[in-house]
């Protein structure tokens, strides 16, 4: 008999996720994947899975599963959802055992937006262009849960879990501070240091293909003119006509014609996915912006598929 997680509650959103799917963006599919990888890797390691095992992806808690068909080892990272087994609290960033017929509840968070919870074995859904994550631009991959899927659960690896409990920095509750590497197109703004001397503000039209910033519009130094459709990546800081940056997720499109002014360094790119809206965000240049002198459009040659 299988075992099975059975979806009971969902909570505003919920999504498997792995590590993505890299590799296919020249057939337009983004890589898509967990928004928190450090958040995603901890709970698989939690349970001794490894890092690429699929985990759930639960976005300001309320997920609520049955186990079925046997007992688990469980963990649950990022956001902080006082989660529970049969109303009994065991700890977010800790493995816990549930056993057969058990209900794991998770809370609203107090600080942070997203949480994973990982089961030993992984969550074995089929996938899809070889990955179990869901896109949600695309719609590619398992579909976001519904009350009364059940989720099967994959063969557990030989290791075993060394730690009972990791020891993780708080997310920020206030201000979330970013580091950002200038370019390739900063010139293409009149005060390219304004976004850095600006403290936005999260939109509530934020999702996992990105993060859009409000605050003091930028100002375009070509205001009537487009780039030709360049290659984007995770992270990037896209500046469309109205001046209000967005910051690429994991779902973002594979191309896209406003200026990148920058870009989210890898280190930091994950604290985006604990970011809610209403929070306030600054940005700071991770090294010293280039000598200023936009490059006129006919030379702008864009960087290869991300």
């Amino acid at each position: 008999m299988t075992t099975t997680l059975e979806v009971l509650r969902t909570g505003p959103f919920a999504v498997v996720q792995d590590l993505g799917r890299p590799g296919l963006a020249h057939l337009g599919v983004s890589r898509s994947g967990a928004a928190d990888r450090r958040a995603h890797k901890l709970a698989n390691r939690l349970v001794a899975n490894p890092d690429d095992r699929a985990t759930v992806e639960v976005t300001f808690g309320g997920l609520c599963a049955r186990v079925r068909g046997g007992d688990v080892d469980i963990a649950v990272t990022g956001a902080d959802t006082d989660p529970t087994v049969d109303g009994i609290p065991f700890g977010t960033n800790s493995i816990h055992r549930a056993r057969d017929g058990q209900v794991i509840s998770l809370g609203t968070p107090r600080a942070g937006l997203r949480s994973y919870l990982a089961v030993r074995g992984g969550i074995d859904v089929e996938p899809v262009l070889g990955s179990r994550s869901y896109d949600v631009m695309a719609a590619i991959g398992p579909p976001p849960l519904r009350v009364g899927d059940r989720l099967p659960v994959g063969e557990r690896t030989d290791a075993y879990p060394e730690l009972d409990q990791a020891p993780v920095a708080a997310i920020a509750a206030h201000l979330v501070e970013l580091q950002v590497v200038p370019g390739p197109r900063d010139d293409w703004l009149v005060d390219p240091d304004a976004l850095v001397h600006t403290i936005w503000m999260a939109s509530d039209r934020s999702d996992r293909v990105g993060m859009r910033l409000e605050g003091r519009p930028l100002r375009h130094r070509f205001p009537e003119q487009q780039l030709p459709s360049e290659g984007t990546a995770r992270g990037a800081i896209q500046v469309p006509p109205n001046g209000l940056p967005v910051i690429l997720g994991p779902d973002h499109p594979v191309t896209g014609g406003y200026p990148v002014v920058g870009v989210v360094t890898d280190e930091d790119v994950d604290k985006i996915a604990q970011v809610r809206p209403g929070q306030y965000v600054r940005l700071h240049w991770a090294r010293p912006r280039s000598a200023p002198g936009a490059r006129p459009v006919s030379s702008a040659v864009g960087p290869p598929f991300a």
